[in-house]
């Protein structure tokens, strides 16, 4: 019973990242401004080591199964 805690856990850590992922790029290469206030290339890198981050750990729930 436990993998359908982790299976739920690894879905929304994957699609949080992938989105996240996925709106950062496209931000990136539009060459619009990730966060409003701070340095572009401070914010589109933290959004992406934040992106990278949530989709190992989804990874990882998925890997526990």
């Amino acid at each position: 019973m436990e993998s359908g805690p982790a299976i739920f856990a690894g879905l929304v850590f994957a699609l949080f990242g992938g989105g996240l992922l996925a709106w950062t790029a496209a931000r990136v290469r539009h060459r619009e401004p990730v966060a409003h206030g701070v340095s572009p290339v401070a914010s589109a890198t933290l959004a992406t080591v934040a992106a990278l981050l949530t989709l190992a750990l989804g990874a990882w729930c998925f890997s526990g199964l």
